[in-house]
């Protein structure tokens, strides 16, 4: 071997072993909630948040009480927020992939105006419009639906700025083109710009989801009753003033992260493809 291969392999294997502890120190936190999640909760009280873990004592009683918590509220809690996180996800991907690309590639009065409310949008705070978008939840009597969580934040702002950029990059002839084969303008965007927008689609599909999933401010706000509420808002109702329910907490935890990494893994290539390339359309 010569001596460039030799220090190139060198090269490789530090590489690897840096990555491997950044890895471990990014897991660390998940692998201890899993293992303090088996704990019982007599045991987190009196030693609190400890690596001193005895398997003799480990078991499975956080997530049986879990299962049973209120005749299955926490089940219920758990559906609430799949289906809001998907049909949040999809409604904003549908709608600010539209706008997104409506604002890169038309050419109309306002277009820039348009344009500068959505980056103006993204700089306020999101607890300034909490008030009027309660008080428009209540005219429209959505309060206390899964409506009232999805459709105030169906648009992303974020989203349509993305989608914008990513669609400057889409050439030109493609659009020119599907006119010319009779296309109308939504057949343009459903036919040939959604499928080169993937990598976009990929890259929104996870950071909306995870915006949704781990919403807290607004459905503790838009939501009252228990059957209603989405997971992070039931998990925090876990908690008493004698601190007795923390093996119930972090068992929940567990249980509320691995929608997900589902979401992260089926769609890995996508968001780093998204992230890479359309970051620097435009």
């Amino acid at each position: 071997m010569s001596r460039k291969n030799e220090q190139s392999l060198t090269l490789d294997i530090v590489k690897y072993l840096f990555l491997a502890c950044v890895a471990c120190f990014a897991l660390a936190p998940f692998l201890f909630m899993l293992l303090s999640s088996l704990r019982p909760g007599a045991q987190m009280v009196q030693n609190g948040l400890t690596l001193d873990f005895n398997v003799k004592t480990m078991n499975l009683d956080g997530y049986r009480i879990l299962a049973s918590y209120r005749d299955g509220l926490y089940l219920d809690w758990y559906a609430n927020s799949i289906v809001i996180t998907v049909v949040q996800t999809l409604v904003s991907l549908l709608l600010s992939s539209m706008v997104g690309y409506g604002l890169a590639v038309y050419q109309f009065r306002g277009r820039n105006l348009i344009f500068t409310i959505v980056l103006a949008v993204m700089m306020i705070p999101v607890e300034i419009l909490i008030l009027p978008l309660f008080k428009l939840t209540i005219l429209l009597k959505i309060i206390d639906t899964k409506a009232g969580v999805i459709l105030p934040f169906a648009v992303s702002p974020f989203a349509v700025f993305f989608f914008r950029q990513y669609a400057l990059g889409v050439p030109k002839d493609l659009i020119d083109s599907g006119r010319i084969d009779g296309c109308n303008e939504f057949g343009i965007f459903f036919k040939i710009i959604s499928p080169v927008l993937l990598p976009a689609f990929g890259a929104i599909a996870i950071l909306q989801a995870m915006g949704s999933w781990n919403a807290f401010l607004w459905p503790l706000i838009a939501l009252r009753s228990n059957e209603h509420l989405t997971l992070p808002i039931g998990l925090q109702s876990l908690l008493t003033p004698y601190g007795n329910n923390y093996d119930v907490l972090l068992a929940g935890s567990v249980m509320s992260i691995i929608p997900v990494i589902v979401i992260f893994l089926l769609n890995q290539k996508a968001f780093i493809a998204g992230l890479t390339v359309g970051s620097v359309k435009g």
